[in-house]
């Protein structure tokens, strides 16, 4: 995020326009002296000063010293940075039974995740419960005030029907409410949540910082308990009518992928927990003690498999088949594989799962890794959040008295 480029207006009707440019541009590139202020936003020197009484008066931005103390040349002046530590934010993904959460402030900044693995009791628990919870563990790991928290994202093995505030096509979140989900949970936790599908969140995290960066368009397979899609068009997350856009794992299996696994019925059983663990059996991967493995116990051990691997090829042939409905009616420019088994599968998958498609079909689509394989859903929220926290603040500006104190005159230019 900057603010490079932006024009912000004038003096008088559009005050709050220059104001929220100014308190942008210290968020991404503070501290700054009202010079620089000035200089980056293209408005005069006195109007500068005018923003800086508005936001110190709002508690929006306070002084950090002196530009001499930043080691810059010249004349000291004093340096301006944004107040960050207030109307904060917590991004949380909630897997079946793992619970992530971290604090997201307005500037961006990297807070420690909390990770917590549910009991049977919790997952069953309340959503506002789980949420709650993971609050006050973010909190705790960051060392901030949990009162501090206005903001909540939850990424969640759901499609979300944002128009209807609904979740649909999960068979997961027993505690959850259905209908009217985010309004409920603001109303019983006292903040702001957004609920979104934990596939879409990845797919955000991609198009910001990963594989998606590049790409006009792409499809993110999160591939975990369950399998889900997101489709990105052009930076536009394609959700659908309902919200249920991507939801492909309740596709029929397909005439030819029936000999692979005959018990499959839909797409998604091809590369489902049950399957992963018959795959490893018949192709000599077991626990650490020789015995049989289970899901959580195979995946460490794919990024050590190479692209020719049994194994490797033969989950490939799976995904492929999960891929191939995508390209089929999106025919995006690449294809991400993620969640869990896209992870730990990672670049040699991916491979495999190319090589299938380019033998079996008539797409040439690029299949990648994820570029960002750590805590995706968490980084999807984040991004989400920090608009959600920078609109928070930029609400006081509207509120600020045009009597504010005035500026200490003995500032230096």
């Amino acid at each position: 995020m900057t603010t490079r480029g932006r024009t912000p207006g004038q003096p008088g009707l559009l005050r709050v326009l220059n104001d929220r440019a100014a308190l942008e541009l210290l968020l991404d590139d503070g501290p700054l002296t009202r010079n620089e202020i000035a200089q980056r936003t293209g408005l005069s020197k006195p109007t500068a000063a005018e923003i800086i009484r508005r936001l110190e008066s709002a508690d929006l931005i306070r002084q950090a010293g002196t530009d001499t103390q930043a080691g810059r040349r010249g004349p000291s002046a004093v340096v301006y940075e944004a107040i960050t530590d207030r109307d904060l934010g917590v991004a949380v993904d909630v897997q079946l039974v793992d619970v992530r959460s971290t604090v997201v402030d307005a500037a961006g900044r990297t807070f420690p995740v909390a990770t917590h693995r549910m009991s049977e009791a919790e997952v069953r628990s309340p959503g506002a419960d789980i949420v709650a919870a993971a609050i006050s563990r973010a909190a705790a790991a960051a060392g901030v005030d949990p009162e501090l928290v206005t903001a909540v994202a939850v990424g969640v093995q759901a499609s979300v029907d944002h128009a209807t505030d609904t979740l649909i096509f999960t068979d997961g979140l027993p505690g959850w409410p259905r209908e009217q989900v985010s309004a409920t949970l603001s109303a019983d936790l006292g903040v702001h949540v957004v609920v979104e599908n934990d596939a879409n969140l990845a797919a955000i995290a991609e198009r910001n910082m990963g594989a998606g960066r590049a790409p006009g368009s792409f499809a993110l397979f999160w591939m975990a308990e369950g399998l889900g899609m997101a489709l990105d068009l052009h930076g536009h997350l394609h959700t659908g009518a309902s919200g249920a856009a991507g939801e492909i794992g309740y596709l029929s299996v397909p005439a030819d992928a029936r000999s692979i696994d005959p018990t499959a019925t839909i797409v998604a059983d091809l590369i489902s927990e049950p399957a992963i663990i018959a795959l490893a059996a018949e192709h000599g991967i077991t626990a650490p003690d020789g015995t049989a493995a289970d899901w959580r116990q195979v995946l460490p051990q794919l990024p050590g498999l190479p692209e020719q691997h049994p194994f490797t090829v033969a989950l490939g042939e799976r995904v492929g088949h999960n891929v191939l409905p995508a390209l089929a009616v999106a025919d995006p420019e690449t294809v991400v594989l993620h969640g869990p088994t896209g992870i730990a599968g990672g670049p040699a998958l991916a491979a495999a799962v190319t090589a299938w498609l380019r033998t079996r079909s008539r797409w040439s689509t690029a299949v990648v890794a994820p570029g960002v394989p750590d805590t995706p859903v968490l980084h999807g929220a984040r991004h989400v959040l920090i608009d959600v926290v920078r609109t928070a603040l930029a609400d006081r500006l509207e509120r600020i008295s045009d009597d504010a104190p005035t500026p200490d005159p003995a500032e230096r230019p």
